[in-house]
């Protein structure tokens, strides 16, 4: 029973790690490792043979902790690379959060248009500059973004297969 419970609240941990790893405020990653964890106690307990070895699991924490700090700093260099701004950071995740309310596609260009009007009219840069600012912004949020769903995908993968 036990093992079934563990392995049921696992599943539930991946998926919603999988969407904590594009919707902000959830930690994707970390949610996702807590159900691989989850997994390995329930095969440990219903003494499965296809079961997580330790070192797969210490290797899962080491990247998500690694996804989790490049996460925090690739977005930001990137967006510092493309001219952008804290206020263009704040305004694609304001954009972005929007989207969301919109449709799931339309984090894309509500997170493009945040990034863009908070630096044409936050910064006072013109269209031209705002929008190399707004594409390297919502560049850096890609590829943050794209690191932690791969890593929580192949983790969810670990947990059902």
């Amino acid at each position: 029973m036990w093992s079934t419970t563990l392995l049921v609240i696992a599943i539930i941990l991946a998926v919603i790690g999988i969407i904590g790893s594009i919707v902000p405020g959830l930690p994707g990653p970390p949610l996702s490792w807590i159900g691989l964890l989850m997994a390995f106690l329930g095969r440990r307990i219903a003494d499965n043979g296809d079961e997580i070895t330790t070192n797969c699991l210490l290797i899962w924490l080491a990247v998500t902790i690694i996804v989790s700090i490049l996460d925090y700093t690739i977005p930001a260099k990137v967006t510092k690379m493309a001219g952008g701004s804290k206020a263009g950071s704040r305004g694609a995740l304001i954009g972005m959060i929007i989207g969301i309310f919109l449709t799931p596609i339309g984090m894309i260009p509500c997170s493009l248009a945040g990034a863009f009007i908070a630096e044409m009219f936050q910064e006072d840069k013109s269209a031209a500059d705002a929008l190399k600012s707004a594409f390297g912004t919502f560049l850096g949020f890609l590829i943050g973004t794209g690191m932690k769903l791969v890593t929580s995908v192949a983790m969810a993968y670990y947990i059902v297969f």
